[in-house]
């Protein structure tokens, strides 16, 4: 999330060398993907511009163009993966619609099942999820090379 003018999209992508520690998958020429540090399932990724903009409609459209087409190519990733049955794709744009981080738009995918439930909660609130970030982040990256 957002810590005053902290932004988990900008600090993420200004150290290439730290990639893994981020887990940044890929970077493209206008967005990059990286992995959601709270994913709602295994596998649930994030592509943001490297623009610092809070509306889609401010993005150029190359940004844009590069940001679906990076779309495709996590669902083709993911498929090879996880063997999912389907996908959620979507943004939430401004507070309101439930955006985290409001003012860098960024585009989530994540693989589905049916019948999944998302995550299990426990005591005190916690997400248990089957795998930890890093080993998703080793069986993605590979695809991303």
């Amino acid at each position: 999330m957002s810590d005053g003018d902290r932004c988990i999209f900008c600090e993420a992508q200004k150290d290439p060398a730290n990639d893994e520690k981020n887990f940044v998958l890929y970077r493209g020429s206008r967005n990059f993907v990286i992995l959601n540090l709270y994913p709602y399932i295994s596998g649930h990724m994030m592509i943001a511009p490297y623009a610092h903009i809070g509306e889609l409609d401010a993005a150029d459209k190359d940004d844009s163009d590069e940001m679906m087409d990076l779309v495709k190519r996590c669902q083709v990733a993911l498929r090879e993966v996880y063997h999912p049955q389907g996908f959620n794709v979507g943004m939430n744009l401004g507070r309101a619609a439930g955006a985290g981080i409001a003012d860098h738009i960024h585009m989530h995918i994540m693989p589905r099942w049916a019948g999944d439930t998302n995550f299990m909660s426990t005591v005190g609130e916690t997400r248990v999820l089957p795998e930890d970030l890093t080993t998703t982040y080793q069986k993605l990256r590979p695809k991303f090379i």
